[in-house]
């Protein structure tokens, strides 16, 4: 199992302080890595479940309404492994939507996402090493989705952008990839959930029958972070329970 190893890697997961990230956070701990958790608010309660596990983690507070709050974070020690989880959601019909939810979603979820892996990459390629950069997509990188203009938008860019950088750095040993979670049970669907209508219909369509867990994805971080996925680049790999197969 050596190839799915992180031992001696250090890894930084934003949005770490709850849901997907706090799940991914935990199982790169669990496959060796030593994990900075970083979020808007603490994530002292995932630091705590992979330090009770054995591993090795600390907090960091970065809040991406300010898409440069990462800009310095890789020049003071050597990250292997960047996963670009924080993400926010506005709903609202089209017609309505402000260009104030628009350019908060924008810019957390996408204009913070490329400053954030270019930073990243200018620290790896100075100090002449590679790494592995994660991106947190969705299914709205594929779909439209309704009602949630800003969102989709930016995770089309999200994609997009994936593929950019894994032409310009796969060369110089920096793999970048992105993983689209299905319908999972986080804040972000809370909405979606708690609307029998809109829930029901999600689910009737999902082959696997249910809606997914923030564990699911946990695993598809742990492989595209490991040696195990040393020559995949640019890929977006859907986690849906069969979604866009249906």
């Amino acid at each position: 199992m050596i190839s799915f190893s992180l031992a001696g890697q250090r890894a930084l997961v934003t949005g770490a302080n709850t849901g997907i990230g706090q799940a991914i956070a935990v199982a790169l701990a669990g496959a060796g890595a030593e994990v900075i958790a970083a979020g808007r608010s603490s994530s002292a309660e995932t630091v705590a479940m992979i330090v009770a596990n054995g591993g090795t983690a600390r907090e960091m507070q970065l809040d991406f309404a300010d898409p440069m709050a990462a800009h310095d974070s890789f020049t003071a020690e050597r990250i292997d492994i960047l996963v670009n989880n924080a993400g926010i959601i506005r709903r609202a019909d089209s017609v309505d939507f402000t260009e104030a939810d628009w350019d908060a979603v924008m810019d957390v979820n996408l204009k913070a996402v490329f400053f954030t892996c270019q930073s990243f990459a200018r620290a790896a390629l100075a100090r002449g090493a590679g790494g592995r950069i994660i991106n947190v997509a969705s299914l709205l990188s594929f779909q439209g989705g309704i009602r949630v203009p800003s969102y989709t938008a930016s995770k089309h860019g999200v994609a997009g952008l994936t593929k950019l950088l894994a032409n310009e750095w796969a060369a110089k040993g920096i793999n970048v990839n992105a993983i689209a979670p299905g319908y999972i049970e986080t804040n972000n669907t809370e909405a979606l959930r708690a609307d029998p209508d809109r829930s029901r219909s999600i689910l009737e369509r999902i082959p696997a029958g249910r809606w997914g867990k923030a564990d699911d994805i946990a695993g598809t971080a742990v492989f595209l972070a490991s040696p195990a996925a040393a020559y995949i680049h640019g890929a977006v790999l859907n986690v849906d329970g069969g979604w866009l197969a249906r």
